[in-house]
């Protein structure tokens, strides 16, 4: 659109009365300055897109700086055993869907990994790496994010090749039809679904928001989960029971100066009377 007017039609999209008064006019100061505002806002809108193509350089480059470190990190993990599955069991959004026999699995998780596309606008993958474990032959499972045909977003994930019994999605799928909640004590979200189907689900890849927890906020910065026992404690867990002990100690030290005081008191008295009594068998004996 040029920046020497705007179409009627703009303008009146503008106007939140429209569909009520669909024939409204403006007086020409009014309708000069909507068209000047409708100019400017074309501009803005053309330094939005230009900043977000920058923008999008900008991450693309420390994308490509980070990955160095991000490949050090995940040598230094697999150094620590369960590493993995103690900061998904911290996380409370990811922890909310693992079911126990999931966490068991999850034991076996050796290296997570979040590869995002050279265009980060067109998705991302995240991959798991497992030891061998008794429940599927996989090795690496991926669950990768893009733009459909279509232009809108879509996922797909490896195919998990459970091992003979050992299906935890049916696990949880017959559970789920007999009225069960997984046994774990945990809140769950109102979908009911566990780790493993939120794996092989690609109902609504939008509104995926345990992709989007891992990818932005579990990989970015794991210890923060793995750590978070030790750092409760650091930051005062515990900090009631101590304040307690304190009360108690306070409490005992009042109640001795209280029994002192009184101690002194009665002492004090019983002076004072020793000395009158003294006193008037003084006279006493004068007389």
């Amino acid at each position: 659109m040029s920046e020497s007017g705007a179409s009627p039609a703009k303008i009146k999209k503008l106007d939140p009365t429209e569909q009520v008064h669909e024939t409204r006019e403006y007086d020409p100061e009014t309708q000069k300055a909507l068209e000047e505002i409708d100019a400017c806002q074309n501009e803005i809108d053309q330094l939005n897109e230009k900043a977000s193509e920058e923008i999008l350089k900008v991450e693309q480059k420390y994308n490509k700086l980070r990955k160095p470190n991000f490949e050090k990190r995940s040598q230094i993990i697999q150094r620590i055993p369960n590493f993995w599955v103690t900061a998904f069991v911290n996380h409370p959004q990811i922890s909310a869907i693992l079911e126990e026999e999931e966490e068991e699995c999850l034991h076996y998780l050796t290296k997570l990994d979040v590869e995002e596309f050279d265009d980060i606008k067109s998705g991302y993958r995240i991959k798991f790496y497992f030891d061998e474990n008794p429940y599927f032959e996989n090795e690496v499972l991926t669950k990768e994010f893009h733009l459909g045909s279509t232009g809108d977003p879509a996922s797909q994930s490896t195919e998990i090749k459970w091992k003979s019994g050992h299906n935890l999605v049916e696990r949880f799928r017959q559970r789920m039809q007999q009225g069960e909640k997984g046994g774990t004590g945990r809140k769950r979200p109102l979908e009911l679904r566990s780790f493993f189907s939120w794996f092989s689900d690609h109902g609504d890849p939008s509104a995926d928001e345990i992709a989007e927890v891992i990818k932005d906020d579990m990989w970015p910065n794991p210890l923060q989960y793995f750590l978070v026992p030790d750092i409760e404690v650091e930051n005062g867990e515990g900090d009631d029971d101590e304040d307690e002990l304190d009360d108690e100690e306070v409490d005992d030290n009042v109640v001795v100066v209280e029994e002192e005081i009184e101690e002194v008191d009665e002492e004090g008295v019983e002076e004072e009377e020793e000395e009158e009594v003294q006193g008037e068998e003084d006279g006493e004996a004068d007389e």
